[in-house]
Parts: C-alpha cells; sequence; structure tokens
C-alpha cells in the first residue's frame, strides 16, 4: 500500500467516525427534546384544568397557553418566543429548538414543578420567582457536570 492510500483510509475513516459521533450528539438532543415535549402535556393539562374557565374564547384559551409558555421561556432563557424570533429571523425552528441538553432538561423540570404550583393556586408572579430559583439552582448544578462521565449523554454542539 503506498502513501497517498494510507493518507485517503485515514481520511474516510475520520469522516465515517465524526459521522457516527454526530448522528448520536443528534440522537440524544433529540431524545431530550422530546422528554420536554412530554412534559409539556403535563403542563398543558395543568393549565387546562386550573387557569382556563369554561367561558373563555379560543383566543383567551390561546393566549393563557402561550402566556404560560412564554414564562418558562423568559425564566429559563430571558426572553418570550417572539423576541428570541424577531432575534433570529433567518434561523430555523424555535427558541426551544436551539436549546442545550441543560436547558431542555431544566425546562422539563420547570414545566412539571409549575403543573404543580398552579394546581397550588399560586399566582404567575409567584410561580415564575419559584421557578426562577429552580431553573438557576439546576443551571448551576448542570454546569459543573462533566458529560464525560455520563454514559450516553453528550451536549449538543
Amino acid at each position: 500500500m503506498d502513501i497517498t492510500r494510507i493518507k485517503l483510509y485515514i481520511i474516510k475513516d475520520y469522516k465515517r467516525l465524526k459521522a457516527e459521533e454526530n448522528s448520536r450528539l443528534s440522537l440524544n438532543w433529540n431524545l431530550n427534546r422530546e422528554l420536554s415535549k412530554l412534559n409539556y402535556r403535563i403542563h398543558t393539562d395543568a393549565i387546562k384544568a386550573n387557569l382556563i374557565p369554561p367561558e373563555l374564547t379560543a383566543t383567551q384559551i390561546s393566549y393563557t397557553y402561550a402566556s404560560e409558555a412564554d414564562m418558562l421561556n423568559v425564566v429559563l432563557f430571558g426572553k418570550t418566543a417572539k423576541q428570541w424570533r424577531d432575534e433570529n429571523h433567518n434561523g430555523t425552528g424555535n427558541i426551544r429548538d436551539q436549546a442545550s441538553i441543560y436547558q431542555l432538561l431544566v425546562l422539563s423540570n420547570m414545566e412539571s414543578y409549575n403543573a404543580i404550583l398552579i394546581q397550588q393556586g399560586k399566582s404567575q408572579a409567584e410561580r415564575m420567582k419559584l421557578l426562577h430559583e429552580l431553573a438557576v439552582q439546576q443551571m448551576t448544578t448542570m454546569s459543573s457536570l462533566d458529560l464525560k462521565y455520563l454514559p450516553g449523554i453528550e451536549e449538543k454542539r
């Protein structure tokens, strides 16, 4: 085998390994995104059962759900979905599609916790304060983790 063939073999193998790595990273991020979507259902069910009286119009109901989602966005990302879209009008997806694995996990936890707080009758202002405390505490913990020691979990790059 001559040196050119060896170089070509190494380059092809490197490309294959990088493609496999990117596929694994994408699967982990997608799994976390799907888990976040499942918890979103718990969240929306709590909103429906506790915050939406029967006399609301479809528009008002939609606004209630959007208001709750944006509250979570502001707590975690520091901006509403609309603010993010305005800043990223050339991007694809939405603010949550661009979130890291850490952010998706914290968001999922926030949705569950917010559902509990809604059921307890807490006001949105009270919930926002408590959710902010949770987000800060969990993001601090998450950022101190070294993912290379957690098998099967990698950060989206």
